[in-house]
């Protein structure tokens, strides 16, 4: 049976308070499923910046995407997530990853560690969350029990881990570019992210639900020329052929119609149902949102 699509939006959050609530308006005119923030220092914090965003809106979900596990104590955590989850009315999604960005560590004075500690971490705060969260006697109490949780990476821990404990697998398809800054990211390529996919399904098997499968897409374009375009978008895929660019889900590129077709592809081949799109191409995946919605 097909999984409807849902949509996300990642968005920053602007200073003013005002231009924060017109641009959620803006996003739930649009259709998107559920309004989302990241979790990087020199950003707006994630927490008020979704209780703002439930205010200003009636239907959207809103969630983070993704908070950085080494940041956050779990019993901090734990108080946060439930009482957004109770401002929001129940309308949060927490997502969480192990963390890519070192300088923001030691801004924060904490320990970066190995990729291997990293996931440690998290390990560690979903296992704590899940205790602390479906403690009848935890205050405050979270509305929803449980809590819908994403889990984003590639890596074969943190899939096992999401694969235990998610409602949502989340996949970058991307990785560190060798020798490029620390946090630059390129796509692989979409047989890798194939490969992927097939690493956590055989650590999904036996699961009674299947996890609803997520991508961040890197870049939406609605153009007339999609081989001009990826050419020209050659950097976000380094060593990647035009053909693989082409071939991607995390670049969608073409009319709107050509985009939808791509979407339907994708999560036909891939199981991508729920695709989560950055602020800047909000208003260029307006239509294909349209066309899909429900579908």
């Amino acid at each position: 049976m097909t999984t409807p699509f849902r949509f996300g939006i990642n968005m920053l959050a602007p200073p003013d308070r005002a231009a924060w609530a017109a641009q959620c308006r803006t996003a739930e005119s649009i259709g998107f499923d559920v309004l989302l923030v990241p979790d990087h220092l020199g950003m707006p914090a994630p927490f008020p910046s979704l209780v703002a965003a439930a205010e200003a809106t009636e239907r959207p979900r809103v969630g983070t995407f993704v908070l950085n596990a080494g940041l956050w104590n779990p019993a901090l955590l734990a108080r946060e997530v439930a009482t957004t989850d109770r401002l929001t009315g129940g309308r949060l999604e927490l997502g969480l990853g192990a963390g890519y960005v070192k300088a923001e560590h030691d801004e924060a004075g904490l320990p970066f560690g190995t990729p291997g500690e990293r996931v440690d971490a998290l390990t560690h705060l979903v296992t704590e969350l899940e205790r602390l969260l479906d403690d009848p006697d935890h205050a405050p109490a979270p509305v929803q029990s449980p809590l819908p949780l994403l889990l984003g990476g590639n890596g074969d821990r943190l899939l096992r881990l999401a694969a235990r404990h998610a409602r949502t697998a989340a996949f970058t398809a991307a990785r560190q570019v060798p020798g490029a800054a620390p946090g630059t990211l390129g796509l692989i390529a979409p047989q890798a992210l194939a490969e992927r996919l097939a690493v956590y399904r055989g650590f999904e098997a036996g699961r009674s639900q299947p996890a609803e499968l997520n991508l961040l897409v890197q870049k939406v374009e609605i153009t007339g020329d999609r081989r001009a375009a990826a050419e020209r978008l050659a950097e976000l895929g380094p060593g990647l052929s035009v053909d693989q660019l082409l071939d991607h889900p995390g670049l969608l590129l073409g009319t709107a119609a050509q985009i939808a077709e791509q979407l339907r592809a994708h999560r036909e081949r891939f199981g991508f149902s729920y695709f989560t799109v950055l602020s800047p191409d909000m208003r260029a995946f307006a239509p294909v949102v349209e066309e899909l919605a429900g579908h």
